[in-house]
């Protein structure tokens, strides 16, 4: 009877990647970055309570530009930390699906690089940290690409305008009561949507 080889068993977990170290050095990448003007950026105390939860867009940019900059000079060869470029590889996928769906123009060729690109994480992300539990976020994600095939580039259909408009209304003062400022609001959401859809072009 023939032995079965032992595979390599991951040594690393979330808690030893996700340290106190590497997130001051986000931190310190978001704060000596230059970026484009019309780019949303990241909070500097990104990870800190007085942060305040990102928004969508904000994590896109810290996921895009942000993170790799910092995981490349953390973790990339010639580092103190290259023992993780196996990490740092599995990180790149991700980076790369969200940018190959990003994109306000797509291809056969874009979707079926961010499929690959997502199978790849997803599937290293069980060998890497077998310690996680698989969500729901990641199976939807793989359903991705078809939705691109169907209604063209996630931009067309995401929604970020939305989302804005609805931390606008949030900050709206009310009683919860329907009465003569009704109508003001109504308005005000017409106003709103229009604007919305504005900035989204």
């Amino acid at each position: 009877m023939s032995k079965v080889p032992n595979r390599e068993k991951p040594v690393a977990t979330v808690a030893r990647i996700a340290t106190m170290e590497t997130l001051k050095f986000i931190r310190q990448v978001i704060n000596d970055t230059s970026t484009p003007t019309w780019m949303n950026s990241v909070p500097k105390e990104f990870g800190e309570k007085k942060a305040g939860t990102l928004k969508a867009d904000e994590w896109r940019t810290y996921a895009t530009v942000f993170l790799p900059i910092a995981l490349v000079l953390l973790w990339g060869e010639g580092s103190k930390h290259s023992s993780k470029v196996r990490h740092l590889d599995h990180t790149m996928s991700l980076v790369q699906a969200i940018i190959l769906a990003c994109y306000r123009v797509t291809t056969e060729y874009r979707i079926n690089g961010l499929q690959t690109h997502l199978k790849v994480y997803l599937t290293e992300l069980r060998e890497l940290y077998p310690d996680l539990n698989p969500s729901t976020n990641q199976h939807m994600s793989l359903h991705l690409a078809e939705f691109m095939k169907r209604f063209g580039p996630v931009h067309s259909w995401w929604t970020y305008p939305f989302e804005r408009l609805i931390g606008l209304l949030q900050k709206l003062p009310t009683n919860n009561k329907f009465g003569k400022y009704s109508i003001s609001y109504i308005q005000l959401l017409s106003y709103l949507t229009r604007r919305a859809r504005v900035y989204s072009g």
